[in-house]
């Protein structure tokens, strides 16, 4: 059961149990509020985009068990290399968006590529990513409809000021990774001034060995001072256990439970 008279939605991914986006979708509902639909298209045979009849079950369910969906994009979002041209990013996108469309998705998460240009310190690099960083932003808003809809989510590895600057010229929103801030060794409340006003959707998971795994394996205080900042903000976005499993959801959830259970005593 979730947790009752929270200011945000409970989420988690499209892939808690080993079957197709529906069963997992059927299965979910009931016990969250907003489901993160993983999507690919690697080639005509392995693709897992919504047909229309797909979407309209998927409407359906929406309906009757007062649930949302967010949309986390295939691609690192990047320019072509080549004037005119349009990068297999944005097409993928663009993709993506069209298929899912109708469910009127709360947010599409996006990670904006700068896997060669995160280390420089040559400020005419940086300009120029941030340039191309925007365009590519601006372009996929507009596939949106509206640059709110895209939420630039913070990578592993990256520095935490990363993509303030595009987040802040191009107007779309934010999603906070905060399993990937510990990964990282990085407190999430040093990193929330400043931007959790800025933020749609707050990922959230464990680091085991590797990240994307139970909340069980985060110490019970830093779990709390995280909900005592999202309850008393408050954070009325979506927050996703982006986890992979079964077990790891369940486990999860109960030390959500847990933890809420503890500060409002």
């Amino acid at each position: 059961m979730l947790p009752a008279n929270l200011p945000f939605r409970i989420g988690t991914t499209s892939y808690i149990i080993p079957d197709d986006i529906l069963p997992n979708v059927r299965y979910l509902a009931g016990k969250v509020r907003d489901v993160q639909l993983v999507l690919f298209e690697l080639d005509e045979d392995k693709s897992n985009l919504p047909t229309p009849e797909l979407v309209s079950e998927l409407r359906t369910i929406a309906t009757q068990k007062d649930l949302s969906y967010t949309v986390h994009l295939p691609l690192d979002l990047r320019l072509a290399a080549k004037e005119g041209d349009i990068h297999i990013s944005l097409q993928k996108a663009q993709r993506v968006i069209e298929a899912t469309r109708d469910l009127s998705p709360r947010a599409y998460i996006a990670h904006v590529d700068g896997k060669e240009e995160k280390e420089s310190h040559d400020p005419e690099i940086i300009q120029r990513w941030q340039e191309q960083a925007k365009r590519s932003i601006e372009i996929v808003s507009k596939m949106t409809g509206d640059a709110k809809l895209l939420a630039v989510e913070n990578l592993e590895s990256n520095p935490v000021t990363f993509n303030d600057e595009i987040i802040k010229r191009s107007g779309c929103s934010r999603c906070i990774d905060i399993g990937h801030l510990w990964l990282d060794g990085h407190d999430p409340l040093n990193y929330f001034p400043g931007r959790i006003g800025q933020t749609s959707v707050l990922h959230i998971h464990g680091i085991n060995e590797r990240d994307h795994k139970s909340l069980r394996h985060i110490e019970p205080e830093k779990l709390d001072a995280v909900f005592e900042v999202l309850l008393s903000h408050p954070f009325t976005g979506v927050l996703t256990i982006e986890v992979f499993s079964n077990e790891d959801f369940t486990t999860s959830m109960e030390a959500i439970h847990e933890s809420i259970h503890r500060i409002r005593g």
